[in-house]
């Protein structure tokens, strides 16, 4: 079955590397457990392994888990569609802030 990644509510990308060798069952214990989230309520969970090129989605379809195939932080972030959009182009969804140093010498 393809998952329309624009129709849940919620898509959450675990942030970090996550072995991508886990099936269904442990990688919904890791929501629950890890996280304390709700893996029923019409969310979309991807994991990203060591590659950057690849990523699981685990989704609750009503009657049972979807496993679909397509940095290093602990968490779990919310993506809007904009980020989605980003992410399957590729890009990095949740991009670092910049910092820009002063010119040496310069005060403000």
């Amino acid at each position: 079955m393809l998952v329309n990644y624009h129709s849940p509510k919620h898509v959450y990308i675990v942030c970090g590397n996550t072995d991508l060798r886990k099936g269904i069952d442990t990688l919904a214990i890791l929501i629950a457990d890890n996280f304390g989230m709700n893996l029923y309520n019409d969310s979309i969970f991807l994991f990203c392994g060591r590659r950057n090129d690849r990523f699981k989605a685990l989704y609750w379809d009503g009657e049972g888990f979807i496993l679909t195939w397509p940095k290093t932080s602990e968490e779990v972030k919310e993506l809007d569609n904009q980020q989605i959009d980003l992410l399957l182009s590729g890009l990095n969804p949740l991009p670092q802030p910049k910092v820009h140093l002063a010119p040496k010498g310069a005060f403000y």
